[in-house]
């Protein structure tokens, strides 16, 4: 009998401390994607009052000790984003925290349980919201009202310009936006089929179809008329976004730009960017704002293996790679220098713009 059990209870030893190993195992990799997950700031949960709804936004704030700080307020790009972008700002947010300043966001309308549908909003409905968040920001004791700025990225390069006309802001940081909402469709979908290596009787036909919609956007067609204009085939397009699309389709950067004029901006642009002409979007910048002299301030910064997300072009295209980088350092999602040079973009406010 003794000679039985012990054997047992090696087999038993065994199981138990393998068992243990593998929740130290779980229980560290859990740990490394909390502390990977964690950011050097403070974030709060706040409410501003606009057109009779409220905006349910985030605002963080440095760890340094200071009682007020500059403020960076985020312009999100298109579709239905939170205030953190599911966490993807949270890296930002902790460079400009390094540099002194907060940062404000909040939830698009209808997403995370916010009132109304962001798809009901044109250019200038996002403007003002923006604007009212920045009044919201300066009646605070703990924000420096002559320290607040614009973020914003993609779609939001159509919205920067009308916030800056409508209330003084002290620098703009647009990432990836485009200049004409027309010419930047068409980019895209050119770059999209070269991507896809579509044949040339694809191309052809996608065109005609894009031509198409443009001419049911220029007579101000309904959703229905594009139905029946598609065979039925909505092509992914919903009534909302239809309405959307309808609503902002002549958007045009060109002439709002004026208003960035002798405001500190930093441009920065993608060098694999399927979505946006960086090269139509750095020539309309430079027309409008890098004139010298006192409306000299334009800095522009090209980061040559990323994304249109500004995120690493390798990371971006595996969905494994993503998830994983994500988790275990999300910091190392976007290209390489790109957190270091909002921070320094921020600390040198007030320096000379740099040309790169």
């Amino acid at each position: 009998m003794r000679h039985r059990t012990q054997p047992r209870r090696r087999g038993l030893r065994i199981t138990v401390w393998s068992l243990v190993a593998v929740l130290l195992v779980g229980t560290g990799l859990v740990g490394a994607v909390l502390w990977q997950n964690s950011y050097d700031m403070d974030e709060r949960r706040v409410s501003i009052r606009h057109g009779g709804h409220v905006l349910n936004g985030v605002l963080a704030v440095p760890r340094d000790g200071r009682e007020r700080h500059g403020l960076v307020v985020y312009v999100h790009g298109d579709g239905p984003t939170d205030a953190t972008h599911d966490d993807g700002y949270k890296p930002i947010w902790e460079a400009s925290a390094k540099a002194g300043y907060a940062s404000l966001s909040w939830d698009k309308p209808g997403v995370a349980g916010a009132p109304g549908n962001w798809l009901d909003q044109s250019m200038d409905d996002r403007a003002d919201e923006t604007a009212a968040a920045i009044a919201w920001a300066r009646a605070r004791p703990d924000i420096d009202g002559d320290r607040i700025g614009l973020w914003g990225a993609s779609q939001a390069g159509w919205v920067l310009p009308k916030v800056a006309a409508r209330t003084p802001v002290s620098f703009v940081v647009a990432v990836s936006p485009a200049i004409n909402w027309l010419r930047q469709g068409r980019y895209n979908l050119l770059a999209e089929l070269r991507a896809e290596g579509a044949s040339a009787a694809r191309t052809e036909a996608e065109t005609a179809r894009s031509d198409a919609v443009r001419e049911l956007l220029a007579r101000r067609a309904s959703f229905e008329e594009y139905l029946a204009a598609m065979g039925g085939d909505a092509h992914g397009m919903t009534a909302d976004r239809w309405g959307f699309v309808s609503r902002n389709h002549t958007a045009d950067a060109t002439r709002d730009l004026v208003a960035l004029r002798g405001v500190p901006v930093l441009l920065v642009l993608a060098g694999r960017d399927i979505n946006v002409d960086t090269a139509d979007t750095e020539r309309g910048y430079r027309e409008a704002l890098d004139t010298g002299g006192a409306g000299g301030a334009l800095t522009v910064e090209h980061y040559p293996d990323a994304a249109h997300s500004l995120l690493k072009r390798s990371v971006e295209q595996s969905e494994l790679g993503l998830t994983l980088t994500a988790l275990f350092s999300p910091r190392s999602l976007f290209a390489d220098g790109f957190l270091d040079g909002q921070r320094q973009f921020l600390d040198g406010l007030g320096r000379a713009p740099r040309q790169r």
